[in-house]
């Protein structure tokens, strides 16, 4: 039997068909694992660079080893080959690839255009079909604080359309002059949509000139002696300033770009994003890429720009503090990404320059305090090993919970720590499908354990999934259940723990459970007892949150919901027809026909699933000759 070939044999038997057109490499492990996703001018060439180790640095030298095989996809231009390569990192995330650690959607802020009256407001996820956008914001706080800005300025409804549709009288709103109370016709269709016209106006980057005129008007209605209108004039041009002074970025002279500053330091690096739309500061977000730490900075730089606006529109202007690796081929990247021109700048002086001075302290506080933290987390996670007899302190640490309502609901869950704090994007909601009695945690454990670990086994000792440490809410019961599930699949290894309140539900006095020792308490004052509570409690509110989504799903869910061809728009329908599902059970056939969106075969389907009787008689008529 032929022994499949690793390393620079590999990669030599791989040369044999790649081509010199520009393309994406992608190395890959024994077990088919993406190590590395590389773009070239002429793959040929530079795959062949990687058969020369002794050129090679340290990091580069294991990937080879570890290689298996290879596989190519070819491109047209270089541009498109480095597109291609940003979204393979993303992805596929490659151990040796330089990443981009951003889980998150950013929020927008969305105008209605579906509705006489729109509406303001905060949207993440799919696009509405009609809705005008702007942003992105860098968080949910930067758009809610522009959303009441705009109330104050031009009084826009931020109601839903259903409470909209149900008001007899004004709200509170109103009354504090931030809606103009529409849903009461306090304001005619037309006056409102100049409102929605003058937001549009201002948000797109017409704000000064939009001032300047409603100045002018403000002189007009006081010189005709309409205080009244004048004073509402004056209230709306007091709601620009406060917009333009609500970020601490509001530069004169850019009107659309993202300044992006990183700082190096120990290693590490940070880059902070501050997002400038219209002329106006929509917030900024910090971000840490993962990479090895003689990692250049203008290779960080590029590899961030590429991950970050893989799955975004980039703005006309990226100014950046230090010029990127191959920025010339960068730029016309983002230009093919946007499908219009994209500059890629470092200023040297004015107003651009001082934000981005701006941009790059906030990086450098940003990274500084992070190092802090990180170098109290090491000394804790020393300790928590010291604790539990683990042979180095724990690089990912498992919390568990579980959590139900008189058995109802039932769902388990799992949080990740780690030297840098929690690891959010490794949370994980388990929702309990087996055959578990209501209340038994240990079986609900044993179905989260099952699940979690279905696929791991010894040979993936020490990868990025692999727990040092798993922590358990509960006692000895809930231990052993872990620990048999763990025998069961060979992982009896992995170390597991167990925390308690004890009989008098104390907190600060828990109780810890580990195999081959008697329960032991820590000192109420210990750190590392103050550590374990946190995660412990992380995980309680995680599942929490998770039982308490899960079940307000399934109270809202109704009889309708099963139908084929029922969505939310006809489920709506039907109920604002009929009242009830009961109602919709009740009702005939020629009934149904005469809801909004539902047509004869619909109506067919929806009475036949309550009445499958009639479905049977239906089906005897076209049987018989």
């Amino acid at each position: 039997m032929t022994e499949t070939p690793h390393g620079v044999a590999a990669i030599r038997k791989a040369l044999k068909t790649i081509p010199e057109s520009p393309g994406v490499y992608r190395m890959l492990g024994a077990k088919g694992e993406v190590l590395y996703v590389g773009k070239a001018l002429s793959l040929k060439k530079r795959v062949t660079s990687y058969t020369h180790v002794v050129r090679l640095p340290e990091r580069l030298r294991l990937m080879v080893s570890l290689t298996a095989s290879m596989e190519i996809v070819v491109t047209r231009t270089e541009a498109e080959a480095l597109l291609l390569e940003a979204n393979y990192i993303k992805r596929m995330k490659p151990r040796f690839n330089i990443l981009l650690r951003d889980d998150k959607s950013y929020p927008w802020l969305l105008l209605s255009g579906d509705h006489a009256y729109p509406r303001l407001m905060r949207q993440r996820g799919k696009p509405v079909r009609g809705a005008t956008y702007w942003g992105p914001f860098a968080s949910s706080r930067a758009v809610d604080q522009t959303i009441q800005v705009i109330q104050r300025a031009f009084m826009l409804r931020t109601c839903t359309d259903s409470v909209f549709e149900s008001r007899t009288r004004p709200c509170l709103l109103h009354q504090i002059k931030r809606c103009s109370a529409p849903c009461v016709e306090r304001i005619s269709p037309q006056e409102y949509q100049g409102l929605v016209d003058q937001t549009k106006e201002f948000l797109s980057g017409g704000g000064r000139e939009l001032q300047q005129r409603l100045t002018r008007e403000m002189e007009e209605a006081a010189e005709e002696m309409a205080f009244e209108r004048a004073a509402l004039i004056r209230d709306r041009i007091r709601g620009f300033a406060n917009l333009r002074a609500s970020g601490a970025i509001n530069p004169v002279s850019i009107r659309e770009a993202d300044v992006v500053a990183l700082w190096q330091q120990a290693g590490q690096s940070c880059i902070q994003v501050f997002f400038i739309r219209g002329g106006r500061n929509n917030g900024n977000r910090a971000f840490y890429p993962r990479h090895e730490a003689d990692a250049s900075a203008a290779d960080v730089l590029s590899a961030f720009l590429l991950q970050f606006y893989e799955d975004k529109q980039p703005p006309s202007q990226v100014m950046t503090n230090l010029e990127p690796s191959e920025q010339p081929l960068l730029a016309e990247a983002l230009t093919l990404q946007r499908g219009q021109k994209v500059q890629l700048l470092q200023p040297q002086r004015g107003e651009k320059k001082a934000v981005l001075d701006h941009a790059v302290l906030n990086a450098r506080e940003a990274l500084e305090r992070r190092l802090a933290e990180t170098a109290g987390q090491a000394v804790l996670l020393e300790k928590v090993a010291e604790l539990f007899d683990l042979p180095a302190p724990p690089g990912r640490i498992e919390v568990y919970d579980n959590s139900h309502l008189m058995g109802q609901a039932p769902y388990g869950a799992m949080i990740v720590g780690g030297p840098e704090g929690f690891v959010k994007r490794a949370y994980r909601k388990f929702a309990i499908r087996g055959p578990v009695a209501p209340g038994d945690d240990f079986g609900m454990m044993k179905e989260v354990m099952s699940r979690r670990f279905a696929r791991l086994g010894m040979e993936d000792e020490g990868g990025e999934g692999w727990p040092d440490l798993l922590l358990i809410d509960g006692g000895k019961g809930q231990v052993r259940a872990v620990k048999e599930i763990l025998a069961e699949r060979g992982l009896s290894s992995i170390p597991v723990v167990g925390i308690a309140k004890g009989v008098d539900r104390n907190a600060g006095r828990e109780w810890f459970f580990v195999d081959g020792k008697e329960p032991f308490q820590l000192p109420v004052n210990d750190a590392v007892l103050y550590y374990l509570q946190r995660l412990r409690d992380e995980v309680h509110r995680f599942v929490i949150t998770t039982h308490r989504a899960g079940r307000s799903k399934a109270l809202t869910r109704s009889g309708l919901d099963d139908i084929p061809g029922v969505g939310p728009t006809r489920k709506k329908a039907l109920l604002t027809r009929f009242g009830s599902v009961r109602q919709v059970r009740q009702a005939a056939l020629e009934e149904l026909e005469g809801v909004p969106g539902i047509n004869r075969e619909m109506a067919q389907v929806i009475y036949g699933y309550f009445h499958p009787e009639w479905v049977r008689e239906q089906s005897d008529v076209l049987e018989k000759p």
